[in-house]
């Protein structure tokens, strides 16, 4: 059962909205540079980060400057805003919003937290109600409309993967119709200081699946698209964009942060992605790869693709040179970038990329190539060994 998309929504370190995001993808920019703007972090720090500040967030989505709304929040609103576009939440339609974070309000939190150290001020503890991560998606409902059916997904890295799994998988079960479904994640102090602590974190640009690769950038951002069922597509009469027909998820459980070096958490993801899409390894086009340029996931990963698809390995790439690793939003941009794809029939580059791993036989693709896509798997891969992969087709 495929289940249509028929609105995307993005905002990243190369782009405000989806044609910029397209541009600069064409263009092969990435958006990585220095880190700005945040206190109490190394100052070789690279990252990928927005572009606009929260002041100009609030002003492109129309609210009060002085309302107190998390980066992740204001991050999700830009891009569920642009994939929602003209629907209407009071359609009849059984409707649905999953949103996934693993940031929340943690910026807010910091700010509070750093000024109370500093000052004594208890000014702004009102911020403190918005650190849980559900507290973005009652945000990010109360913007677009849709009271019901809410749910908010933090599953690390794969977060916004699982939001869209979770869409697909209550549309098949004939719970909703229409679902709205991404994430979002801003940039922090805890976050930066997190990875750099686990030492994969780059003071270079990252270098995905490169043998020389010694850890991510982060970066920011969020990513957003609309799943509808047969009978919702009666209703809307929306265009369809491309198709979700299949997904899948799993755990290793090999270690709190690292995946199992053989891959098998993502195996069985992709594995049961195809299942569910009735698709054989032969039939997929080009891989987004989560590829975060550490050492443990690019090996990992790597040995994931060469256990299903063997010595006819299609193309594949990993575009986190060009936004970073933007956490719980990286499977919603990525959802995006994958619809991109197969649109423009392109496969955006591995950006940095020189030198095969030794564990190895085959290379990403490293400059834009044209090549007739109709089906393209994107993982995602999180903390804890929470893999999932969901496959796009035209």
């Amino acid at each position: 059962m495929s289940i249509a998309i028929t609105g995307i929504g993005v905002i990243s370190a190369i782009g405000n909205g989806v044609e910029e995001n397209l541009t600069q993808l064409k263009l092969g920019q990435s958006g990585i540079e220095p880190i700005k703007g945040l206190a109490g972090i190394r100052k070789d720090y690279l990252g990928g980060q927005v572009k606009l500040s929260n002041d100009d967030l609030k002003i492109h989505l129309n609210i009060d400057r002085n309302q107190s709304i998390p980066r992740s929040a204001l991050l999700a609103m830009f891009a569920a805003k642009e994939a929602w576009g003209s629907n209407n939440p009071s359609s009849g339609l059984r409707i649905g919003l999953i949103n996934a974070t693993s940031v929340g309000g943690m910026d807010l939190s910091e700010q509070f937290y750093s000024e109370f150290k500093n000052t004594g001020s208890l000014d702004k503890i009102e911020s403190l109600a918005t650190h849980d991560n559900g507290a973005s998606t009652e945000i990010l409902s109360d913007y677009i409309g849709i009271k019901s059916n809410i749910y908010t997904i933090s599953t690390a890295c794969s977060s916004a993967a699982n939001a869209i799994l979770l869409g697909a998988r209550l549309i098949k079960a004939g719970e909703l119709d229409q679902v709205l479904v991404g994430g979002g994640d801003g940039i922090t102090n805890f976050t930066l200081n997190g990875f750099d602590s686990l030492s994969i974190y780059d003071t270079e640009f990252c270098r995905p699946f490169d043998d020389n690769r010694k850890g991510l950038n982060l970066g920011e951002g969020a990513g957003f698209i609309v799943l509808e069922s047969e009978h919702a597509l009666t209703k809307t009469n929306n265009t369809v964009l491309a198709k979700l027909a299949g997904w899948g998820n799993s755990n290793d459980s090999f270690h709190q942060t690292a995946s199992s070096p053989e891959g098998k958490g993502a195996k069985l993801a992709m594995m049961d992605a195809l299942a569910i899409a009735k698709l054989n390894p032969a039939d997929i086009d080009y891989i987004n790869a989560h590829g975060t340029a550490t050492p443990n996931n690019d090996a990992s990963e790597s040995a994931a693709i060469h256990a299903i698809f063997g010595a006819d390995k299609p193309p594949f790439s990993s575009t986190k040179a060009f936004t970073g690793h933007t956490l719980a939003a990286a499977g919603g941009i990525e959802a995006v970038y994958s619809v991109l794809a197969i649109q423009s029939s392109l496969i955006f580059p591995n950006l940095n990329y020189t030198t095969r791993m030794k564990e190895n036989d085959f290379d990403p693709i490293t400059v834009l190539t044209e090549k007739k896509l109709n089906h393209i798997v994107s993982n995602s891969f999180g903390f804890g060994g929470n893999s999932s992969s969901l496959i796009f087709s035209s």
